[in-house]
C-alpha cells in the first residue's frame, strides 16, 4: 500500500502496519491534514489484506498525541472564519450541525475492524482520547500520562469523555474530565484502572506492542475480526441484546478449514506463551 502521508509515518512488518503520528514539533497534535491522512489510511486498510493488525504510536519520546492543534483549529475554526466550513472542526453554521474530528481520526468510525494496538510513549491528552477510545489494546511506557484539559480552557469535554467512559469507571472519567489541566493520570494508575493493559520501560514499548500485534496477526483473520466485532457490540449493547445477535457474528467468522488447522495445531504444536 502507498504509505506516503504528510503527517504520518507508515511501514509494514509481517502483517502488522506500524502507524506513527509524525508532528513531534507540536507533540503530535493533530491538524486538519493529520485528520485527513488518518481517514484515508483507515479506509485504505479496509481492503489491504496484507495488513491484519495495526500498531499506533507517536513520534518522539515526549508525547503520543496532545489532541487537536490549537493554533490551527482554535484560532481559525472556532475564533475566526475558516475558509472551508465543511472541513473545519466544530460548529458548521448552527449549534445543531457539528463536525466531529473523530469521524476522521477513529478506525472503527471509518469501518476498519482490524485490531489496533496503541503504544503510548508520553503524554496522551485531549483529542488523543478519541484514538485511545477506539484502540483495542493500549500499552504504555512508564512515563506516559493521561489527562483532558478541555474545561481548563473553556471547552466542553464531550466526545473525549464519552470515549474514555468506555474504558474507565464513571468516577474516574469525571475526575479526568473535571480536573482538566490540573492533574495527570500516571501510567501506573491507568494500569490499575484498566485503561492500559501493560506498562513497560520506554525502550521496550515498541517491542512489547509488536509482540502483541504479531500474536494477533498469527490467528485467522475472520476469527479475529469476528471476535473484535462481537466484543465491541457487547460493550455497546445490553447483555441480552448482544447475546441475541452474537450467533450471527460467530457464524460469519467461522471457517471450518481454520478450525481444522487449529485443531491440528492444538494436538501437535503447543504455543510458546508468556505470563503477564
Amino acid at each position: 500500500m502507498d504509505g506516503n502521508f504528510e503527517t504520518l509515518l507508515y511501514e509494514e512488518k509481517d502483517g502488522v502496519a506500524i502507524v506513527t503520528l509524525n508532528r513531534p514539533e507540536v507533540l503530535n497534535a493533530f491538524n486538519q491534514q493529520m485528520q485527513t491522512d488518518l481517514r484515508d489510511l483507515w479506509r485504505a486498510l479496509r481492503t489491504h489484506d496484507e495488513v491484519r493488525v495495526v500498531v499506533l504510536t507517536g513520534a518522539g519520546a515526549k508525547a503520543f498525541c496532545t489532541g487537536i492543534d490549537r493554533t490551527e483549529t482554535i484560532e481559525d475554526a472556532y475564533l475566526g472564519q475558516s475558509a472551508d466550513p465543511v472541513s473545519k472542526a466544530g460548529r458548521v453554521s448552527t449549534a445543531f450541525m457539528y463536525n466531529d474530528p473523530g469521524s476522521d481520526l477513529n478506525p472503527k468510525h471509518n469501518d476498519l475492524w482490524k485490531p489496533v494496538v496503541a503504544a503510548v510513549n508520553g503524554m496522551a491528552c485531549g483529542g488523543a482520547l478519541y484514538m485511545l477510545g477506539e484502540a483495542d489494546i493500549i500499552i504504555a511506557a512508564e512515563h506516559a500520562t493521561f489527562f483532558d484539559p478541555h474545561v481548563s480552557y473553556g471547552m466542553v469535554s464531550g466526545f473525549e469523555s464519552t470515549h474514555l467512559l468506555q474504558k474507565l469507571p464513571l468516577g474516574e472519567t469525571l475526575r479526568v474530565a473535571l480536573m482538566g489541566a490540573h492533574e495527570r493520570m500516571s501510567a501506573a494508575r491507568a494500569y490499575q484502572l484498566g485503561l492500559v493493559s501493560e506498562v513497560t520501560p520506554a525502550e521496550e514499548l515498541m517491542e512489547r506492542a509488536m509482540w502483541v500485534a504479531n500474536c494477533i496477526a498469527a490467528s485467522p483473520v475472520l476469527a479475529v475480526q469476528g471476535t473484535l466485532r462481537a466484543i465491541w457490540m457487547a460493550n455497546e449493547l445490553s447483555r441480552r441484546a448482544a447475546l441475541a445477535q452474537v450467533s450471527s457474528l460467530v457464524s460469519l467468522g467461522t471457517e471450518y478449514d481454520n478450525i481444522e488447522k487449529g485443531h491440528s495445531s492444538f494436538k501437535n504444536e503447543r504455543i510458546d506463551w508468556r505470563l503477564r
